[in-house]
């Protein structure tokens, strides 16, 4: 008897002092990209702000490095991820995917919140004659892997631009990661890099080469913004990276916080929650977080349909009406 009074004292106490809530925290993962990218760090900094509440509202969340928004939206859409970080024109293709039978798209999928702008940068070597985009016909350059969003968007603008892969000198599918060190050896002329910035790759090929930043801005590109939502106007902005004072026109895409469909409401509605309450916190964790608008966050344009749990809380917050 002695024994079963001691236990349920100890039960007790632990009930108590959220000890035992340990058991019964719901655990969330997050699908970010590589380690060198900006994706990384800001599932990093999403977790940690998540994390700092655990206790209170009993959601703990794992950062895992992936190869970006591709995996992640699949990931998510499997269930073998519950959050996600990609880029709007991957969700667009992904929302608006149909089936070669003629299946209807894909509903599944839902926005949390808009994060950052991520920059289409074109990089040369600093004695490169290169002026301008048009200027890169004829050179070697890397368009990324098959799927990436990197690739998409140069698709997208060879095509505006009525360019094929014979009209340039070699045309390579190398990881971000390689870019900079390839752009500085020789083995490409143009980096080419869809990003938050600032990056460490962009940041090791302006330290490294002493590269520069070209402007992206013609006809054609007016063209593609006006054909296609997900993609906006930017500017780089200037003094971040060395030897590039002035800010950069350029196309650009957004970053968004995806999850499933079937993620439960309240769940969805804590996190976005917590996030946006210690969103002075979460703009401090990176400089390309510097800039973040609860109204453009809240507001999008989505690819995805906003999730009832976000749509809540930007209701009640008056962000949305």
């Amino acid at each position: 008897m002695r024994y079963l009074w001691r236990a349920f004292l100890l039960m007790s106490f632990f009930l108590a002092t959220g000890v035992v809530a340990a058991a019964d925290r719901q655990v969330v993962s997050l699908g970010t990209g590589g380690v060198t990218g900006v994706y990384y760090p800001t599932g990093g900094g999403i977790c940690r702000i998540i994390n700092r509440a655990r206790t209170e509202q009993g959601i703990r969340c794992a950062v895992q490095a992936t190869e970006g928004s591709i995996s992640n939206i699949q990931r998510v859409l499997s269930g073998a991820l519950t959050l996600g970080i990609a880029q709007s024109n991957q969700i667009f293709h992904s929302v608006n995917e149909q089936s070669n039978e003629g299946r209807s798209p894909r509903t599944t999928l839902r926005t949390l919140l808009g994060l950052y702008p991520e920059y289409f940068t074109v990089i040369v070597r600093k004695e490169s004659p290169i002026k301008r985009f048009d200027d890169i016909k004829g050179t070697k350059i890397n368009i990324g892997k098959v799927g990436s969003s990197l690739h998409e968007t140069m698709t997208d603008l060879m095509q505006k631009k009525g360019w094929i892969h014979t009209d340039f000198d070699s045309v390579l599918n190398l990881e971000s990661e390689e870019q900079a060190s390839a752009l500085c050896e020789g083995r490409i002329d143009v980096m080419i890099y869809t990003v938050g910035h600032p990056s460490g790759a962009v940041r090791e090929a302006t330290q490294e080469c002493e590269s520069r930043i070209i402007e992206v801005a013609d006809a054609q590109v007016e063209q593609l913004l006006s054909e296609n939502s997900y993609y906006r106007q930017a500017r780089i902005p200037g003094a971040i990276y060395r030897g590039n004072i002035k800010s950069v026109q350029t196309i650009g895409v957004n970053a968004m916080l995806i999850a499933h469909s079937q993620l439960p409401e309240e769940t969805a509605y804590v996190m976005v929650k917590t996030l946006m309450e210690n969103l002075e916190q979460f703009r401090q964790l990176h400089p390309a977080f510097a800039r973040l608008d609860p109204e453009a966050m809240a507001k999008g344009p989505f690819a995805a349909p906003l999730h009832a749990g976000a749509l809540r809380y930007f209701k009640e917050t008056g962000l949305i009406e």
